[in-house]
């Protein structure tokens, strides 16, 4: 009757209304699996970025040691002994 028409004239039937709350609900899954998809993306970048960095850093480290092995080896005697030479007992003559 009245009720009937007063709800229908006054806006969506309540099937529609349902449908749109479904509907937005929808569209605001696909935007949060958009934001997903966004973050997972720029995560893989910065992940290949980190392992590019830790992979130079690594050269770097070994490129250190092998100096620093070439180092201990002029700092040993002529002699061969192993008393190693401490840098400070040899200041420049203008000390």
């Amino acid at each position: 009757g009245v009720r009937w028409w007063a709800w229908k004239v006054g806006g969506a039937s309540r099937p529609e209304i349902a449908s749109n709350a479904r509907m937005d609900s929808l569209i605001d899954i696909d935007r949060r699996l958009t934001d997903l998809e966004v973050k997972a993306s720029f995560n893989e970048d910065l992940v290949e970025h980190l392992n590019l960095t830790v992979a130079r850093q690594q050269q770097q480290i070994d490129l250190l040691l092998r100096e620093l092995s070439q180092l201990r080896q002029q700092q040993l005697p002529e002699g061969g002994g192993s008393a190693m030479r401490n840098l400070r007992d040899e200041l420049p003559p203008h000390y």
